[in-house]
């Protein structure tokens, strides 16, 4: 029997981009934190912003925090991949995480919000793109209150962003229910997206 050109070994090894998105108060930051617990040979691009840091937020951990400023300089050294204004605050990616993350040989994660993903789509047309939901717009709603960062006025500016982003929902691959108080859940279903990914006779070319 000729086995000589046999080959078992068909599992994809190229890394993806996998960006999570969704609206403001999702829990995309507690998304990734628990990606981050899981140990996996991740690559977490870190995001860069203008706003302040909230207590337990650390620089070069959670966020790049810059100055407006700063920030502005940055744009204009052509330092992002993308950056977008979003309630009044600059969000970008510097251009040096995602090169590399691209090199590093692991899938690459991204946190953006709807207007950055859309972005990364038109650049990465291959990207896996992740939607999270809540159980509920109370429970949404719920959680935007309970951060106790949010005037009245910035509430109403969240809500209406909000109805915008979710109906862009089409550029998406996946939407992921991030429910109150199940978290491990969201983060199991993210892994498993990963894995499926990785499993696919067609897989997806980065580049």
């Amino acid at each position: 029997m000729q086995t000589d050109n046999l080959s078992f070994d068909l599992l994809h090894k190229e890394p993806l981009i996998i960006v999570i998105s969704g609206t403001s108060g999702i829990g995309k930051d507690a998304v990734l934190k628990g990606l981050r617990s899981r140990n996996l040979p991740l690559h977490f691009v870190i995001t860069a912003t203008s706003r302040d840091p909230r207590p337990d937020e650390k620089n070069g951990v959670d966020y790049f925090f810059y100055s407006p400023v700063e920030f502005e300089r940055m744009i204009a050294n052509n330092e992002f991949i993308e950056h977008a204004l979003v309630y009044e605050q600059y969000k970008g990616i510097p251009r040096s995480q995602v090169d590399e993350a691209l090199k590093s040989g692991k899938d690459v994660i991204l946190r953006l919000d709807v207007q950055g993903a859309a972005t990364i789509r038109k650049l990465y047309p291959q990207a896996v793109l992740i939607f999270l939901v809540p159980n509920s717009v109370k429970e949404w709603y719920d959680r935007l209150c309970s951060r106790k960062t949010e005037t009245e006025e910035t509430l109403k500016v969240r809500v209406e962003t909000a109805i915008k982003e979710t109906s862009q929902i089409d550029i998406f691959d996946y939407i992921v229910l991030n429910a109150q108080n199940r978290l491990e859940n969201a983060v199991d279903d993210i892994i498993e997206i990963i894995n499926v990914e990785h499993m696919k006779v067609h897989h997806r070319k980065m580049n």
